[in-house]
């Protein structure tokens, strides 16, 4: 049976569904295993010793160690230690060692080794750092069942864990959910809406400038200013090179403890350069709150910001569920009691283990990821054709569903043929053409502007792949021009546990309580393709150019539509004043007759 596998930033850690419980593989201290590797020449040292070791080495450690690998995905290649490694390298150890110490733990009992997946990602990691992290696995024996955002995995983990999962669904059923997930590395924002037994994401964000990290370093910095002032220290000159990374590790510990004590205290005999002088400092609660308010104020402000793009206010939200490291810290708790009510605010007792759970429960349930919100293609017109029904299953490891769609360039006078792909701003499996949409992105081809509306016949190719990618490819067929664009930022869905209320189905809209929100400014893109050789869909001055006789008036009507009329005219100069069209000064008023 797969597992569940949480690559952390800061920390990693296997869960495993046995019986009706999730069991956390933990190291012989009981604690995750820490996202940290070490290269000392050949040698390869991982996890809790290569992190100790940032505390007792001598200098230069911090040129071979690594903290944090998960943010290194995407690049080609770093320079660790005066050597070229790949990123997908550096994360296979740590997958590899977090295998195998699984593997030989007391709770390796539990593991039917450890060969398949489900592993749980940022909402923030695009396509080609998933497929790298894929690789990395691979490379560890290790398959990728599917990928899973984090947030959706912890509440997933929240409702199937519990013993009334089947009340908990019904007391939040028809209603918003925030998941606040702040770990080490990054803050994962999603709003949810639980409709009968399925759980939809309506809206991500989040940030890596807020992690827990940035905290430690904050921390950190905050501490020696303070110590040198006191001191009467420049503490440039008088610290190691490379002796605050080693520092780090007391502010995280202090940061923990700070969760439960009122004060901390940092003791450090080798820090500066002189051996007669030692740092010390007593850290209190009020002092870390200080310090670390500006990273709280720009975490809540990214929360904020997600319920505005939804017009959602936080009255609106039903439970925000904190998960992740950062939830122990009564800053962070505060500040959302302040924004929610105490009572809105669930901070369960496994926020830390919550997103690894998650993903055993879906590897369990064998449940898989279906797509929220239908991909559309805007045609000529202002209407829109669906190329990704919503609904629709997430591809398995090494599946790629795709189909290929035949178009027409309704207006090849420029030489483009315009491809903007949208998607409803609320999870709908029809919606209608008044409902908002949000661009997700576009493409161009050329195409022969000398061509006729419907000569030029256009292909476009629509997939998606396991690493949650769609990619969409366009070709022309006389000028045999393509290109192609590739979208990551998709939502998703999950069924949950059957609790008997009706199902709403893909096709139904969960429903917000107040309009989403409009984009505004910019420009827009007149598009010109269309799925059916119709003359009404042409602009007005193309058909007039290609089939003048549409707009014949011998007839007693015209076969032109009287949109396609005035889009005529608005290029012709006034029949009675000779300016433009569109000239303000022009008051005649020339307004075309309708199509009878």
């Amino acid at each position: 049976m797969p597992v569940g596998f949480d690559f952390g930033t800061t920390n990693s850690l296997i869960s495993v569904v046995a019986g009706d419980r999730v069991i956390d593989v933990m190291d012989e201290d009981g604690l995750p295993f820490p996202s940290v590797v070490r290269y000392e020449g050949e040698a390869i040292v991982v996890g809790r010793q290569a992190k100790e070791a940032l505390d007792s080495a001598g200098l230069g450690i911090h040129g071979n160690t690594v903290r944090s690998p998960k943010f290194l995905l995407g690049e080609e290649s770093v320079h660790i230690g005066g050597a070229e490694r790949s990123p997908v390298d550096i994360v296979h150890d740590v997958v590899r060692h977090v295998k195998s110490e699984s593997l030989r733990g007391r709770q390796a009992q539990l593991l039917d080794g450890v060969t398949n997946a489900v592993v749980t990602i940022p909402v923030t990691m695009n396509g080609p750092r998933r497929a790298a992290l894929r690789d990395a696995f691979r490379r560890a024996d290790i398959g990728i069942v599917q990928f899973v955002h984090e947030p959706l995995a912890a509440l997933y983990a929240f409702v199937r864990g519990r013993d009334d999962s089947a009340e908990a669904i019904r007391a939040l059923n028809k209603r918003n959910v925030l998941v606040v997930d702040w770990g080490g590395g990054t803050l994962d924002l999603t709003l949810c809406r639980i409709e009968g037994d399925r759980v939809t994401q309506l809206r991500n964000g989040g940030s890596a400038e807020v992690g827990g990290d940035r905290f430690d370093e904050a921390i950190r910095d905050e501490v020696i200013k303070r110590f040198s002032q006191r001191a009467g220290l420049d503490a440039v000159a008088e610290i190691h090179p490379e002796a605050k990374l080693r520092l780090l590790h007391d502010s995280e510990t202090n940061k923990i403890a700070l969760s439960d004590r009122p004060a901390a205290s940092f003791y450090r005999p080798d820090f500066f350069r002189s051996p007669e002088m030692t740092l010390e400092y007593r850290l209190s609660r009020e002092e870390l709150d200080e310090i670390t308010r500006p990273i709280v104020a720009a975490g809540m402000r990214e929360v904020e910001a997600l319920l505005d793009s939804v017009s959602i206010g936080p009255s609106q939200v039903a439970m925000c569920l904190m998960a992740g490291g950062m939830a122990a810290m009564p800053a962070i708790r505060g500040r959302l009691h302040e924004l929610f009510g105490p009572q809105r605010v669930e901070v369960p007792p496994n926020a830390a283990t919550l997103i690894a759970q998650g993903a055993a429960w879906i590897a369990s349930d064998a449940q898989r990821l279906h797509l929220a919100k239908p991909i559309e293609l805007q045609l000529a017109r202002g209407s829109y054709l669906t190329l990704v029904k919503a609904g629709t299953e997430m591809p398995a490891e090494q599946e790629v569903k795709s189909q290929q769609i035949h178009m027409y360039c309704t207006d090849p006078s420029d030489g483009i043929a315009k491809f903007q792909f949208c998607t409803p701003t609320r999870p709908s499996g029809r919606p209608q053409v008044s409902e908002p949409r949000k661009s997700i992105g576009s493409l161009t081809i050329q195409v022969d502007e000398r061509a006729a509306p419907f000569r030029e016949r256009l292909e476009l190719d629509v997939s998606i792949d396991d690493d949650l990618i769609l990619e969409t490819r366009a070709r022309s067929s006389d000028v045999q021009d393509s290109d192609t664009a590739t979208f990551h930022d998709l939502e998703f869905g999950i069924e949950l546990p059957k609790t008997g209320e009706s199902d709403t189905g893909p096709d139904q809209m969960p429903k917000v309580d107040v309009e989403s929100a409009h984009e505004t400014g910019g420009l827009s893109v007149r598009a010109n393709v269309a799925s059916e050789t119709n003359d009404d869909l042409v602009p007005g001055e193309v058909l007039y150019k290609h089939k003048r006789g549409s707009f014949s008036r011998d007839r007693g009507g015209t076969i032109a539509t009287a949109d396609q009329v005035r889009e005529h005219l608005y290029y012709q100069p006034c029949a009675v004043c000779g300016r433009s069209s569109s000239d303000p000064r022009c008051e005649c008023s020339t307004e075309p007759r309708s199509r009878s």
